[in-house]
Parts: structure tokens; C-alpha cells; sequence
């Protein structure tokens, strides 16, 4: 990624084309990543779960309908959300993300994103990932609506 410049009059990041070189395609690929590894780390939860079902005479086992869910946003929680402000697929990837403002990305917006993705995916299957050939940065549209972009780190 090139040095970061700043715009005079903001003092805001300027992104320039070679932060999003390949951005689209580092997604994608980090998506696949991401949950991937989101499967992996539901097989043990899913085998204490398993476990505290049959202490609790089967009422445990309620906890199945919102594994992966919960599995999810807690992975969210702590990558994005982290230090690197990238999940592992995302750093695998070379790519991290960056709010316009300049701040930090936190728990709470890197679970909301997370949510947001599926929400509106669920509404409009694949429609809402053609905004990226239209917008500026390559965001997505959770991306817009959150005022987040995604860059090389």
C-alpha cells in the first residue's frame, strides 16, 4: 500500500487506486476463508454443547439453533473488531478495512457489518454485490451504509 496522504483541507485519508488494486477478488476469497474457519471453530462448541445436552436432559441442545450464528459474530467481534481491523481471511488476504472518518473499526460495527451482509443478502440474494462496479472505493452496500471501505494493508 502507498504512504498514506492526506487530504489538505480534511486532513482525511485520500485512498488512492493502488490501495484498492484486487480488492474485490481479496474478498471473496477471505469470505470463503473466514467461514471456513467459522465451521472449524463451531465442531468444538458444537461437542459441548452435545455435551451439556445430555446433562441438561436435551434442553442444551436448544443452543444448536444459534450456533453458527453466535460462532460468527463472535469471530467478527474479535478480528475485525480487533488490533489488525481485519479477520484472518481478510489477512490472509492482504487486506484490511478503514472507516471513512479515520477511526477504528470496534466490536459493535464490525458484528453490525457481519449482520448486515446477511440481512440484506437474505432479502436480495445476489443483487446487493453489483453495487461494487458502480460505487466508489469498490464498496459493497453494507459498506456504504456503514461508511466503511476495504484497502490493501
Amino acid at each position: 500500500m502507498n504512504s498514506t496522504v492526506l487530504e489538505n483541507e480534511t486532513g482525511v485519508d485520500v485512498i488512492t487506486a493502488a490501495d484498492l488494486d484486487g480488492v474485490r477478488t481479496a474478498r471473496i476469497f477471505a469470505f470463503v476463508i473466514d467461514y471456513l474457519l467459522i465451521a472449524l471453530l463451531s465442531v468444538p462448541i458444537a461437542a459441548i454443547i452435545g455435551v451439556l445436552g445430555v446433562l441438561t436432559f436435551g434442553l442444551a441442545w436448544g443452543l444448536y439453533a444459534v450456533l453458527l450464528p453466535l460462532v460468527a459474530v463472535l469471530y467478527l467481534a474479535f478480528t475485525l473488531g480487533g488490533s489488525n481491523q481485519a479477520t484472518m481471511g481478510m489477512r490472509f488476504m492482504g487486506v484490511r478495512m478503514k472507516r471513512l472518518g479515520g477511526g477504528r473499526i470496534d466490536a459493535i460495527l464490525a458484528v453490525l457489518h457481519g449482520i448486515m451482509f446477511w440481512v440484506i443478502h437474505s432479502i436480495a440474494l445476489i443483487l446487493p454485490l453489483f453495487v461494487t462496479f458502480f460505487s466508489s472505493k469498490k464498496r459493497l452496500l453494507h459498506d456504504i451504509v456503514l461508511g466503511v471501505y476495504v484497502v490493501r494493508s
